[in-house]
């Protein structure tokens, strides 16, 4: 007898862990900030854009895997601590969400500082560009919040799983900030409505919301 089989094979429990660290790594990132802006210009002006890219997605690869061993340690050392992770963290990401929710029916942002006046400048020294980079990532204290304290505590809930959902969260920066810098030139022009930002934090908001709803359900 000929037995059929399907060769779609269900996500594995660690696909899923990694899929959720990447949303949420993604609607962290996603949100306009100064950071987001230098990288939009370098892009646009096609200066220096793979140091740029290089340099903030190795930042955040670095913080994500901090948060996820300091706090992963606390996990082992104190196992309660895992419950109180998962409640604190859905917490922290509804208001997230919120936010992000917020920002999406008042409107109004935008990135106009990030293009405007933006030329080809491919002569301008590296070093300025670098350390610039370098001071929006490591001295802006939300940058800490976000990725050792935030992502962190959430990681730390899944336990032993906690370096899955750990690269999902790198692979999310790691895919923003490439697609940011390379795709400025084009992405631009639309970056600079309000409108698009508006479906970008309805985006975020809907994601923070599923990623409370699944450390909620894990509780």
């Amino acid at each position: 007898m000929i037995r059929w089989t399907s060769s779609r094979a269900l996500p594995s429990v660690d696909d899923v862990i990694l899929l959720a660290g990447f949303g949420l790594g993604l609607s962290l990132i996603v949100a306009i900030g100064a950071q987001n802006a230098f990288v939009l210009r370098q892009g646009v002006r096609r200066e220096h854009v793979g140091v740029v890219v290089a340099v903030c997605a190795a930042s955040d690869a670095v913080l994500y895997i901090v948060g996820g061993a300091g706090l992963g340690a606390l996990v082992e050392a104190h196992p309660g601590f895992v419950t109180a992770a998962r409640w604190a963290g859905a917490v922290v990401v509804i208001a997230y969400g919120a936010l992000a929710a917020r920002r999406a029916l008042r409107g109004g942002e935008e990135l106009v500082a990030a293009t405007d006046g933006a030329v080809p400048d491919a002569g301008r020294r590296l070093r300025p560009v670098l350390l610039t980079a370098l001071a929006l990532t490591w001295l802006n204290p939300h940058v800490y919040l976000d990725t050792v304290v935030l992502q962190g505590a959430l990681a730390a809930s899944y336990g032993d799983d906690r370096w899955w959902f750990t690269a999902g969260a790198v692979l999310s920066s790691v895919v923003w900030f490439v697609a940011l810098g390379y795709g400025a030139r084009s992405a631009a022009p639309l970056l600079r409505r309000p409108g698009a930002w508006r479906v970008v934090d309805g985006v975020i908001a809907l994601v923070m919301v599923a990623v409370a709803v699944s450390l909620v359900a894990g509780a």
